[in-house]
């Protein structure tokens, strides 16, 4: 656009001193070879102008002819160089892609038509292919290549990196992303896998000045990193505190006013403090903490801040930190607990009965129960509510990437995140509960109380076929002793105990598809000889249940054991439960299973 306004400007300022020329008359007198030329001042205007684009149209061809060589071999070369950048285009979109053959072609094509030396991309192009194609030996071998040059010596840190974190190697990985940290501290994933390094092996002083690097180079925002400056400066002070209680002190208040809101950071302080006696000072960041945030961990310090204070003592401290916060659980749960080592059982009740209400979870009922066995001793009472502990949502912990911990640490124990804890309820795992019922041995149970016994409804007999009314009517009463081959259906409890708590009954009617009485002498051929066939002798027996008396049922001849055991499977009384086949034959008692 500049060059066409500055194009149109000098035509417009030749138009002028044209014009100006054609408004002043006047003649140009040239004397050459003795010959005179006159001329008008507008006519020589003309012909200098002439004169001079020839001259520079002449100088134009004659440079242009000069240098066609040149221009005709850097057009070939700037053609080539445009193929071969299309076809390296074309192979890093296949390799992003996952065509492996796509990438491989066209990085071939692009080392014919461009210098690898020229342009390091087609190292990268080659790397990907070799990874597409699962050669991850020829990719780590070219990333290592990459090393040598200084354009792509971060690009080579790079894959090594990611192939490091592929075989699972986290010590290499961790060695190339410190020298690309040394090399350009403003790389996040170099950093941030340094920055995991050093937490794990508690340099917190080189992770502060990660933190700090990563700040200057606007990685991260201000407030996160302030939230991490607060986490580390926190585990310092956790780590130097038995050690060097100021020290600790100085980090854990640097840590307190970077993120009030990180407990941790406010307990630690407050620790540092009760160590060096600045009780005030220490009672004061508790209280303000607890304003903003009730936990169970400030509580805690909070109350035994002078660990030679009374019982009643704490219990001041409990109410006072109560009166902070009003109508919420952890006030509730706290003044409870001093109450009960106060002995004070009334308060103690009446709070934890107030944090059931609030939130009826887990700690809650573990308190009533712990007041109750303290102030009465009713195990009864105590066992439900116990139950209702077991039943009850479980109560928030320190929680990270799955793992449930009693303490706060700065760094996951699963992936070695920074501040992966988290303060929340744990998510519930149906499996491993039950899991834990089955594994777990079962306690001792006190010995069952007294219970009046229900009487039982009358058993009622199954209806009789056709069939089974005209043997009642034929079968006649044992006249001899029952044959070894007669095997009665129903045996008396003398002969055959019945398992321990067992709930089938004593008796079982007999199945209607029950097989016809046969003759004796198919039994036992020996006694046909002695005596003339009859029908099978018929035993009787008779079974109480409750109050009712089962009436005795003839008893015919044994069906083949598959048939019995299917008869008294599919024989049962209405409100009778049955007996589980794989607890049938064992010894000890039957027990409820929960799930």
């Amino acid at each position: 656009m500049l060059r066409i306004l500055f194009f149109l400007g000098l035509v417009f300022l030749m138009g002028l001193g044209f014009a100006w020329l054609a408004d002043r008359p006047g003649d140009l007198v040239i004397t050459f070879g003795g010959y005179q030329y006159q001329v008008t001042l507008m006519v020589a205007a003309v012909i200098v102008a002439a004169i001079v684009l020839a001259v520079m149209l002449s100088w134009w061809l004659l440079k242009s002819i000069w240098y066609s060589p040149y221009t005709v071999s850097r057009y070939f070369r700037v053609r080539r160089r445009d193929r071969g950048y299309q076809a390296l285009s074309t192979g890093m979109i296949a390799a992003g892609a996952g065509d492996a053959g796509l990438a491989r072609r066209k990085k071939k094509e692009a080392m014919k038509l461009i210098s690898a030396d020229q342009e390091p991309l087609i190292h990268l192009l080659d790397a990907q292919a070799s990874l597409l194609e699962g050669d991850h030996e020829a990719a780590r071998r070219k990333f290592e290549a990459m090393l040598e040059d200084p354009e792509t010596r971060l690009l080579g840190l790079r894959g090594l990196y990611l192939e490091a974190e592929r075989l699972g190697d986290r010590t290499a990985a961790r060695h190339y992303a410190a020298k690309a940290t040394e090399a350009a501290p403003q790389l996040e994933w170099a950093s941030e896998s340094t920055l995991e390094e050093k937490t794990e092996a508690g340099e917190w002083d080189e992770a502060l000045r990660l933190v700090s690097a990563q700040k200057s180079t606007r990685q991260i925002e201000r407030e996160a990193a302030n939230r991490r400056k607060a986490v580390l400066l926190t585990a310092k002070a956790m780590a130097t505190l038995d050690a060097d209680p100021a020290g600790a002190k100085t980090a854990a208040l640097e840590a307190n006013r970077l993120a009030p809101e990180l407990v941790p950071a406010a307990t630690t302080a407050a620790r540092a403090l009760f160590r060096l006696a600045d009780i005030r000072k220490g009672s004061r960041i508790l209280e303000s903490a607890w304003k903003k945030d009730p936990h169970p961990e400030i509580a805690d310090i909070y109350v035994h801040a002078r660990p030679g204070d009374s019982t009643h003592d704490r219990l001041t401290r409990a109410k006072k930190l109560q009166s902070l916060r009003q109508n919420h659980v952890e006030s509730a749960l706290a003044v409870a607990r001093a109450a009960l080592d106060a002995r004070e059982f009334k308060l103690a009740r009446r709070e934890a009965e107030a944090a059931a209400r609030l939130d009826p979870r887990e700690a809650s009922w573990l308190l009533l129960a712990d007041v109750e066995e303290a102030e009465t001793g009713d195990q009864g009472k105590v066992r439900q509510l116990l139950g209702k502990a077991l039943r009850a949502p479980r109560d928030p912990a320190w929680v990270a990437d799955g793992v449930v911990s009693e303490r706060w640490a700065p760094v996951s124990p699963v992936t070695g995140r920074l501040d992966a804890f988290e303060w929340k309820v744990p998510a519930e795992r149906l499996a491993q509960l039950v899991e834990s019922l089955h594994d777990e041995p079962e306690p001792p149970r006190p010995a069952p109380r007294a219970i009046a016994p229900v009487p039982a409804e009358p058993v009622r007999e199954a209806p009789k076929t056709v069939d089974d009314q005209v043997e009642d009517a034929v079968v006649e009463p044992p006249a001899a002793p029952i044959p070894a081959a007669s095997k009665p259906v129903a045996e008396t409890p003398a002969e055959s105990p019945q398992p321990e708590k067992s709930t089938e009954p004593a008796h079982k009617p007999v199945s209607a598809t029950a097989r016809p009485t046969e003759p004796a002498s198919a039994a036992a051929p020996d006694a046909t000889k002695a005596a003339p066939a009859k029908p099978a002798p018929e035993k009787k027996d008779s079974a109480v249940v409750g109050p009712a008396v089962v009436a005795p049922a003839p008893v015919l001849d044994a069906p083949p054991p598959d048939e019995e055991e299917d008869n008294q499977k599919s024989i049962r009384l209405p409100d009778d439960p049955g007996v589980d086949p794989d607890d049938a034959d064992r010894d000890e008692p039957q027990r409820f299973r929960l799930f």
